[in-house]
């Protein structure tokens, strides 16, 4: 088989076909300096998930319902945060596969909205224990 046909096989292949059969290879580089902001969004999706469930589960002293309403936004933000990983990183990839220009993280906004909510209702309970 020659290199040619390999290389078409391999791109057949590999997953998610979705990126991969379009355009052609980039820079290594730029791959894995994407595949680093995926792991980034991920390690950011661990620290919001963690967070939430010891705001709740260590019981700090704080207003209870509002201790309660930042846990749950805190974990809804570490559910989001995946998806922005692997959403940013398949569009990403297939941009600099295509040649186009790399578009903005679409929920960076709503997680950092929800942050800074989940850090007011923290402070409110502390305010108002």
């Amino acid at each position: 088989m020659s290199r040619q046909a390999r290389g078409d096989a391999e791109e057949r292949t590999r997953f998610p076909a979705s990126v991969y059969r379009h355009g052609s290879e980039p820079d290594p580089r730029f791959s894995l300096a994407n595949e680093r902001t995926f792991l980034a969004w991920i390690r950011t999706s661990l620290a919001l998930l963690a967070a939430g469930v010891a705001l709740e589960g260590l019981a700090l002293p704080l207003q209870p319902h509002l201790r309660l309403a930042a846990s749950v936004v805190l974990i809804a933000l570490g559910l989001l945060a995946p998806l922005q990983a692997w959403r940013g990183w398949a569009r990403d990839e297939r941009a600099m596969r295509l040649g186009r220009p790399l578009a903005a993280p679409a929920l960076a906004a709503p997680l950092t909205a929800g942050t800074a909510v989940a850090g007011v209702l923290v402070l409110l309970g502390l305010l108002l224990r």
